[in-house]
């Protein structure tokens, strides 16, 4: 018997949020790494959702916002989206590069860079939380960033990446340092087979 994924939510909401923890541990200390100095972050969401979700969760299919697109391949084969509102990505980048930028200013190359390299250390870092419940081995590949609407967003994994399932593990990220704060969504979205892998790995299916 099949679960819905509110069933998911429900019944493995601690090891859900186990998950959320351990990854927000490990990209904290890599952040504090990258930038020498500590970042704080928590974890309030995590929980599966459809990938038609998604618009909805990130504001509206019409909102502009900044998406770093990883594909993963091993024993869990899809792709990871982090995602951010294009104020909130000027943000990090002010609050991690020592920038000032305004939210409608173009990135730079370098500003680029960085957000990339943000995108693949949360990225890493929520890949080995998963591996450490599930034993599976999981690499990722080098970031791509994509500036789009919302909605719009979406195609860009399975232009990149090909096929992909249709739902995803999403987790809400919390990055704040002093009296700013930047929300960013997480999204992992494995292929069916992996999904599948993934759920009876945890326990689940």
């Amino acid at each position: 018997m099949s679960l819905s994924n509110n069933e998911i939510n429900e019944m493995y909401l601690d090891v859900l949020k186990e998950l959320g923890n351990i990854g927000t541990g490990n990209a904290v200390s890599a952040l504090a790494m990258m930038i020498g100095r500590k970042i704080n972050m928590k974890v309030p969401v995590v929980k599966m959702v459809k990938l038609q979700e998604v618009p909805e969760i990130l504001g509206g299919a019409e909102i502009p916002v900044v998406g770093i697109l990883l594909n993963v391949e091993g024993d869990i084969e899809g792709f990871i989206m982090f995602v951010m509102s294009q104020a909130s990505a000027h943000l990090l980048v002010n609050m991690l590069v020592g920038t000032t930028l305004n939210g409608y200013s173009e990135f730079t190359d370098i500003e680029k860079s960085a957000l990339m390299e943000i995108g693949n250390i949360l990225a890493g870092a929520y890949l080995t939380a998963l591996s450490s419940l599930t034993g599976f081995k999981m690499i990722q590949s080098v970031p791509q960033l994509a500036e789009d609407m919302a909605g719009a967003i979406l195609s860009f994994p399975a232009i990149q990446f090909g096929e992909t399932g249709d739902t995803a593990l999403y987790i809400e990220t919390e990055i704040f340092e002093e009296s700013s704060k930047i929300i960013a969504d997480f999204f992992l979205i494995p292929t069916i087979e992996s999904y599948q892998k993934m759920l009876k790995a945890l326990g689940v299916a």
